[in-house]
């Protein structure tokens, strides 16, 4: 998720650690022999929420204008819109909140799953078809009236590897096509009503009327989430594989495995540590 922000500003210490950093990640991909992942990064705080992962896209080996370059949702803030947008690995890490510390998590997909997910993914036509017209950060995964970046990626999964039919609506398959399969959004408790109706009043990104009544009378949201799709992938896709990345700092801390790295970056006894000297 990202909502009409700016990138950090970034001193030339800061920007020598993120491309250095970036160049890891995209050595990572390349030695990966895979030719599709999913990637997502550490953007908008959701701590509160225990939640570390907001933005999630696809990274493709081939077919965008660089090799591992990220296609991605993100919510154009002058027009009012969500687009589609590839991005180099740098800029996508622009999106990290913190310059200081930040996260990304890849998850690699066995040959059939990945060059399913690559065709669908650099096929215009079935990326523009599973890109909804209205945005919403707090989408409900299982309504056609909006949609989120995470949405977005866990849809055009859903399209590469659940056979839709061509020409119906594809949103609507791919979706009773994750339910199907069990796939299970992740639940946000928000805890305090008015902060449902300020929310959905005066952020033109967010909305409540997707959300299944049960839902909000029990104050909370289910929303897809870069956590709620690795979850899924590795319920479903044998062969599926992860890494996890984060730089504090010039410390990079490398995990393989789906454990998340603790929080402040502290690397664990079977962690990859590399110094930005």
């Amino acid at each position: 998720m990202r909502f009409c922000d700016r990138p950090t500003t970034l001193d030339a210490e800061q920007k020598d650690e993120l491309l250095r950093f970036g160049a890891i990640v995209k050595d990572a991909l390349a030695n990966s022999g895979r030719g599709a992942a999913l990637i997502a990064r550490s953007g908008l705080d959701l701590s509160r929420f225990r939640v570390r992962y907001s933005h999630a896209g696809l990274s493709l080996q081939s077919g965008l204008d660089t090799p591992w370059a990220v296609r991605q949702l993100y919510y154009a803030c002058d027009e009012r819109r969500p687009r589609i947008y590839d991005e180099g690995m740098t800029a996508f890490l622009l999106g990290l909140n913190d310059p200081a510390i930040g996260y990304v998590s890849v998850v690699f997909l066995p040959a059939d799953a990945g060059a399913a997910l690559a065709r669908v993914a650099g096929d215009k036509r079935q990326v523009l078809q599973a890109l909804a017209p209205v945005y919403s950060a707090n989408a409900y995964p299982f309504s056609l009236r909006y949609q989120n970046c995470n949405q977005w990626v866990a849809e055009m999964l859903a399209t590469a590897w659940g056979d839709p039919v061509d020409g119906e609506d594809l949103r609507a398959q791919a979706q009773h096509w994750l339910q199907a399969q069990g796939y299970e959004p992740t639940v946000f408790d928000v805890g305090y009503r008015p902060h449902l109706w300020i929310a959905a009043g005066f952020v033109p990104w967010l909305h409540q009327d997707d959300h299944p009544r049960e839902d909000l009378d029990r104050m909370r949201l289910r929303v897809s989430t870069p956590a709620s799709i690795e979850a899924f992938v590795q319920a479903t896709v044998p062969g599926a594989q992860r890494m996890e990345f984060c730089h504090a700092g010039r410390r990079v801390v490398i995990r393989h495995g789906w454990d998340l790295i603790p929080e402040g970056c502290q690397p664990g006894e079977h962690d990859q540590v590399v110094m930005l000297d």
